[in-house]
Formats: C-alpha cells, structure tokens, sequence
C-alpha cells in the first residue's frame, strides 16, 4: 500500500469549517437538535432512549436499524445491510476488499476524493470517466473583475455511458459512482443510470453507487433507483449525514444483496470501529422512521433557499455562471474573475468570512476538472447573512 496522500477537501476544512463565520459550502443539509429528533418520537421512545445501556453493540450494526435501513430500499432485507461508523469508513474497507494490484477499477469525475484515493494507493489501476459539462459560449466582453461576462449557465454534467463501456477492461473489478454528485450536484436520468446498471451486469463488474445525497431532489422525477434495489452484486452506499442532515451520528451503512461481500467487509470492520455508538444507532433509527419528514423538511429549505441565491447570482451576472444542483444540496458555480477562484475563495474567507471550496479540493489524478469552479452549498438555513458578506465583499471590489 502506497502511503495515503493528504485529504484537500477535509485538510482544508480542519483549517476554515470552524473557523469561518459563514460556512457557504456545506454539503449536508440542515440538522436538528437532539432534542427535535426524539420530539418526533413517542414517550416511549424517550424512555428507551434516556435508559440506553452504553455497552458494545452488534459489528454488523443493531436489528433495529439494520431492519429500519432495509425498509428505505425496495429488495434489501436487514440481513442485506451493514453499518459502518460514516460512510469514508465503508468507503474505505471496500476499497480495502476490491481494489488491489492486478485489478482496475472505473471512477466518475469529479469525486469526493476517496473514491481515488484509495484504490489507487491500494495498488489497483484506475480509470476515470468524466461528467461532461458543456464549455460557456457566447461570452460578453470582460467584465469588471477580468472575467468574461454573459456565460451561458450551465446544461448539466452528464454520464456518457459509451465512454463507461470504453473505459472497462477483462480485469476491471468496480465501477464506482455517485448520484447526486459531489461537487456538481448532477443527476443523470433514470435510463442512463439503469444502462449502468445494466452493463456492469452484463460485464461481470460490480457497481458501487454512493447515494448519500439521495432524497434532497426537488423533481422527484429525478430521484434514480437505488443501485443495490436494481442488482443482487451492486452496492449502494449511504449515511445519515447528508439528505438526513445528521452528520453528527456518524452513522453510515452499504447495501447488497451480496452477503458473502458484507460478511468479509465485516470482518475487515473488526480492525477498524469494531461497531457503531449505541446511542447514535438509536438515533439514526429514529431518524430513519421518520426519514421523509426530515428529508422533506430539507426539500423545502432546499427550495425557498433557491430563489435567495438566484436573486444573488443576478446581481453579479458579470462575476459568476450558476445553476442550482439537479439533486442534492451542492453545485458547481463558475467563477468569472481574472484573478481566478483560488484567489478569490482565499481572499474571501480572510476578509468577509464567507467559506467556498475551490476547485482546486476536487481536482483528480484521472481526469481534468474545470479549474474555474467552487462548491457552493444551498441546505443550510438562513444563507442570507453568508450572501449578503459576499455581495459587500464583491461590491467593495467593484468599487460600487
């Protein structure tokens, strides 16, 4: 195993998340109070909760919420699910289990870094498949910050399923994707994703499909199937920490019909969290019973916060191309400026408080990703504060 290269996205965080007044890139929604997710509970609930033994707790993840995850798919059975302490823990003991010298594996780009990291440090080839997003056209004469003017907004990432097939090779082992995707917030329509599907069956390779953003769509139309509901040997991957908005509980899981892959990760788990909190289990069961209310509360945040940023990104067409996520809480926005999104997103933060991740955090080693991006995050209530520091910080440049 290769030594594992520092994480940006998180390495960045460790220095800002906190630190920052306006945290503008957040990829999880809202969350709640401990004490308003037992208040959607009954007195009994309280009570079992307030009495809860601290003890050690099943590796494979508690009855109750394995069989609570389950009923969030149509053909998973409790026994078709294990819990992991977040979902990088998963995402890293399966990349453990899968990706080492001699095979290959396929990713999409952008990522959340992991998702490459790993395999590529646990010795396997990898390959990347990028989202393509359609280059702006028809651009205006430079605007007042050096940056092209008048973009056109953007049409969408999309999955090109012949460049998947193109990239598959006798020893590809995983293909790996996420939908809704961090960073752009793209979705790919239904028959894209079950061609995906499809194919990797047909070529004997099994899909992992993380799915953590799953549930924020605002067209559920757009909501795609869950890859592990679709194929006995692929994975879904999800957590509590982002459509739930509980990142708090640290509590993550894989799917599958393939138990015998499950009961080797589990074994893999013995040398990492050994198994879950309790009270964290308890919660996220909770949470998961009352899972559309929380998720549809974050849909309506998600939708009455929309406007807000449209009503910003107007006033400085000159500044960025925006269009909000296709699914989750996060997208892509172009920045337009001559002095480039590093340099803005550092001067930012240091002088009006407002915290971006530019792209600079999800640049890959497989694929290029458009250098003029960042990760704007729209879950979180109350975003007026962060856009109305930005719109100063912006206008003070202007000289407006």
């Amino acid at each position: 195993m290769s030594p594992l290269p520092d994480f940006n996205l998180e390495t960045f965080f460790s220095r800002w998340e906190f630190a920052a007044r306006h945290h503008l890139t957040a990829s999880d929604a809202q969350t709640v109070s401990v004490g308003e997710l037992l208040a959607l509970g009954t007195d009994a609930d309280r009570a079992e909760f307030a009495s809860l033994g601290l003890g050690y707790i099943p590796t494979w993840g508690g009855d109750a919420l394995r069989a609570a995850i389950a009923g969030t798919y149509e053909r998973i059975a409790p026994e078709d699910v294990l819990c992991f302490a977040g979902a990088e823990e998963a995402m890293y003991l399966l990349m453990r289990a899968l990706a080492g010298p001699g095979d290959h594996v396929v990713i999409t780009v952008p990522n959340y870094q992991s998702m490459e990291t790993l395999p590529l440090a646990f010795g396997a080839e990898v390959t990347g498949v990028t989202l393509r997003c359609p280059p702006a056209s028809g651009l205006a004469p430079y605007g007042p910050f050096g940056g092209a003017s008048g973009a056109l907004p953007d049409r969408g990432w999309t999955l090109d399923l012949d460049e998947v097939r193109r990239a598959l090779r006798p020893n590809t082992r995983l293909v790996a994707v996420n939908f809704p995707n961090n960073p752009t917030g793209a979705v790919p329509d239904r028959a894209t994703f079950e061609g995906l599907v499809a194919l990797c069956a047909e070529r004997g390779v099994r899909l992992l499909s993380d799915e953590v953003h799953r549930g924020l769509e605002l067209d559920s139309a757009r909501r795609l199937p869950q890859a592990a509901d679709l194929s006995p040997t692929a994975l879904s991957l999800n957590v509590m920490s982002k459509s739930y908005g509980l990142p708090g509980l640290r509590v993550g899981w894989l799917a599958s019909g393939d138990r015998a892959l499950l009961g080797r990760l589990e074994r893999l788990k013995h040398y990492t969290s050994i198994c879950n909190s309790a009270p964290s289990e308890f919660l996220s069961t909770l949470a998961l019973r009352h899972g559309e209310t929380l998720q549809g509360r974050n849909r309506a945040l998600i939708a009455a916060n929309i406007p807000i940023f449209q009503a910003f990104f107007a006033r400085w067409l000159e500044v960025f191309d925006w269009a909000p996520p296709q699914g989750g809480c996060i997208c892509f926005p172009r920045y337009l400026g001559g002095d480039g999104v590093e340099a803005f997103c550092e001067a930012l933060v240091r002088d009006a408080g407002v915290l971006l991740a530019p792209a600079s955090l999800f640049q890959s080693a497989l694929a290029d990703v458009p250098r003029d991006r960042f990760r704007l995050g729209i879950g979180r209530s109350n975003p007026g504060p962060a856009l109305d520091a930005m719109d100063a910080f912006l206008a003070d440049r202007a000289g407006k």
